[in-house]
């Protein structure tokens, strides 16, 4: 706990530490690294690049002062920032590594103006953060651990098979490797990825994009140009190859009710929400399902889709839009018109997927067009911005 004289510290010094934290986080990951470089791992380099590591953590840290007087507020809006810890197997000793370069980033940044007082308090502040993750996040292992088929840390598992969606969409059926049962999942959850390349280990998360079987986890990976680990997964693994996974983690999950769901991608953003739709569909609920695509060569799972339309005429309606070419329902892009279309009405459950620029599209139509905001739903794939509203 804070004493009143810390509380009284980090009010007065929030707003000086708000107009620097871009250049104390921005200072913070090479001070980690140089540091204590066995975490660097743990993080993607793309994202260091982009800056947009740093602002995620920027943006937490903030948001925690403002929120942290409403303690049940905090732990609901934390649930994002310890999904991603789960899919990485954060462990706590690894928050006092985060805690010592945060201090030192901010007394560099600084200077002078950080008395050993003020150190103290942010200091305490970072801590009574760090065991408030902790908690959250030692609830959660223990919860999947004792699931059947559950565990803790990492396991290893063998690609059974691989098969190819579209032109840069490939699926990886992986299987334990000790051939027992797999824990269940929600549907719209990702699971943690540890391997090995070239020596160096790194992480990723990928959507889980198939509903549970108890025996294997599905994973669907488009390969980038600049992606390290999907150009490795598409042109180096093949079946019979290992890695490890860590327990499955993320909050875009099915909301229950009876109300309609309308479920719009973009690219590989549908991976999280084709497991949702045959869930859906398998309770009984109406799904309007919108893909968009470059082209039919870049549109995947196309039959999977089909067959599901075929199994549930009366509750799936799948449309189609591509940029190009003329196989699909719509050539152009999923904006207000079409959304307005589609929707059934304003108590419809919404949830969409893909690149940062179609969800703000897509959140704002859906704004305009009356659906309010709680029942908007979307996942932000990248560094986790876990305080910022959804």
């Amino acid at each position: 706990m804070l004493t009143h004289e810390q509380e009284k510290l980090i009010n007065a010094t929030a707003p000086v530490v708000a107009e620097h934290l871009n250049a104390i986080t921005q200072r913070f990951y090479p001070l980690m690294f140089t540091r204590y470089p066995e975490v660097k791992p743990l993080f993607n380099e793309v994202h260091q690049q982009s800056g947009g590591q740093p602002r995620a953590l920027a943006n937490a840290v903030l948001a925690y002062v403002q929120l942290r007087s409403n303690p049940a507020q905090a732990r609901a809006t934390l649930d994002v920032v310890v999904s991603k810890h789960i899919s990485l197997g954060i462990l706590p000793e690894q928050y006092p590594i985060v805690g010592e370069c945060l201090l030192a980033a901010i007394g560099e940044v600084l200077g002078d103006a950080v008395t050993p007082e003020i150190a103290d308090a942010w200091g305490a502040l970072y801590n009574e953060l760090a065991a408030l993750l902790i908690d959250l996040e030692d609830q959660r292992y223990r919860e999947f651990e004792q699931r059947p088929g559950g565990w803790r840390g990492t396991r290893r598992f063998k690609i059974a098979s691989t098969q190819q969606e579209s032109a840069l969409i490939r699926s990886f059926i992986l299987e334990p490797e000790d051939g027992e049962r797999v824990a269940d999942h929600e549907p719209g959850q990702y699971i943690g990825v540890r391997l090995t390349i070239n020596g160096e280990r790194v992480y990723r998360h990928y959507s889980l994009s198939d509903t549970p079987n108890g025996q294997s986890y599905r994973i669907s990976i488009k390969r980038e140009e600049q992606g390290q680990v999907s150009r490795h997964f598409h042109d180096v693994l093949q079946p019979g190859d290992t890695l490890e996974l860590l327990p499955p983690a993320g909050d875009l999950t099915l909301i229950e009710g009876d109300e309609p769901l309308l479920l719009a991608s973009g690219g590989v953003g549908q991976t999280p929400l084709l497991p949702m739709a045959r869930h859906a569909l398998s309770l009984g609920r109406q799904v309007i399902y919108l893909h968009a695509a470059l082209d039919a060569e870049h549109d995947a799972f196309k039959g999977e889709l089909e067959a599901l339309e075929s199994e549930y005429p009366e509750h799936l309606q799948a449309v189609r839009i591509h940029e190009r070419g003329n196989e699909a329902e719509h050539i152009g892009r999923i904006d207000r018109s079409l959304l307005a279309h589609y929707l059934p009405d304003l108590k419809t459950r919404c949830y969409f997927v893909g690149p940062q620029g179609f969800m703000t599209a897509i959140n704002s139509a859906l704004s305009e067009l009356g659906v309010d905001e709680d029942r908007r739903h979307f996942e932000h794939f990248g560094p986790s911005r876990p305080l910022e509203a959804a």
